[in-house]
């Protein structure tokens, strides 16, 4: 007897070996050419798919998953990350379709990308690079691109997960700066053992840190939370780091507080209209741009691959996938 497998999509390229493994496991279709679905696409795959393996370039908005009157194929949403903002989880639960995603893997790497925009932008590196590539370079000289020191200095982080612990350690332990963060959310001493760093309330985290940096979920709570009265808070030599999502900061509010020397620079490595970024954040040379890179590494990308297919294989299975994030 020949027993189906379930139907499978990935929406973008994954590594390799990981789609070597789904496809030992289910009936997958890979996308080849790597190119981002456009809605019918994502509206036709519910048609045909058991499971649909979407990312954050994925916008699976209500009108996509109520499409065809909320009857799909489709019965799990096995996300290629932590996020799933770019999810309506209320339609998903509305049509009968589970949502899972991958936590846990992304916090080193994402660490990494916060700790290494915090220099690039303190030491104006982009800057530096940007003059050697021109060929504008003269030589050295005493005061040819003085930047910001970072060791010893006040580090404030917005959210206290995963990953905004580790930059905890990495920049309490190895840069000797000053921890501080907010929180909305109780955090457990036990989750905060061995780091030195205090809770305060986020006016006096904006106004008392040299680096404001952002580990919160995106929601409804923290959509435009850092608007123009939050820059107006910061200090004129501080810079405002994010790595979480791009919605959490108002652009426009961001270039303007750059543009008029409120706040001394910015590092970003998401946006609030993905794959567009605001042309006047471009304008500014002190704003260091990455392009969304921050779990970009080959073990990162790998394991948030072996995370979906644990989860499709339990969901599969008729178990309940490790990583739900709805019924």
């Amino acid at each position: 007897m020949i027993i189906q497998r379930p139907k499978v999509l990935l929406t973008r390229k994954w590594p390799d070996r990981v789609e070597d493994k789904l496809c030992s496991r289910f009936e997958v279709e890979l996308n080849h050419d790597d190119h981002p679905f456009t809605e019918k696409e994502l509206i036709d795959a519910l048609k045909k798919f058991d499971a649909i393996c979407p990312s954050v370039s994925d916008k699976l908005n209500g009108t996509i998953l109520r499409s065809g009157n909320g009857v799909h194929r489709t019965k799990i949403l096995a996300n290629y990350g932590a996020g799933h903002d770019h999810i309506d989880l209320s339609a998903a639960e509305d049509t009968g379709i589970s949502v899972t995603n991958t936590p846990d893997v992304l916090t080193a790497s994402t660490a990494e990308i916060t700790i290494a925009l915090i220099l690039a932008a303190a030491r104006r590196i982009s800057e530096g690079e940007t003059l050697i590539r021109a060929g504008l370079w003269s030589g050295w000289n005493p005061t040819q691109l003085l930047s910001t020191g970072v060791t010893g200095k006040t580090l404030g982080l917005i959210g206290m997960g995963r990953i905004g612990q580790r930059v905890a350690e990495i920049a309490g332990h190895g840069l000797q700066m000053g921890i501080q963060y907010f929180s909305r959310s109780k955090v457990s001493a036990k989750r905060l053992n061995g780091l030195k760093v205090s809770k305060v309330s986020l006016n006096r985290l904006l106004s008392t840190s040299d680096f404001v940096s952002i580990h919160c979920e995106a929601n409804e709570d923290t959509f435009g939370l850092i608007g123009e009265r939050e820059l107006n808070l910061m200090q004129s030599h501080s810079f405002l780091i994010n790595t979480a999502r791009g919605t959490i900061i108002s652009e426009k509010a961001l270039a303007e507080a750059v543009r008029n020397k409120t706040i001394a620079g910015a590092g970003l490595d998401v946006y609030e209209n993905e794959p567009a970024v605001n042309p006047a954040l471009q304008k500014e040379s002190n704003i260091t741009l990455l392009p969304h890179m921050g779990s970009g590494t080959i073990e990162t990308r790998e394991a948030m691959g072996y995370k979906v297919f644990e989860n499709l294989d339990a969901f599969f299975g008729g178990f309940t996938p490790p990583d739900l994030v709805t019924p």
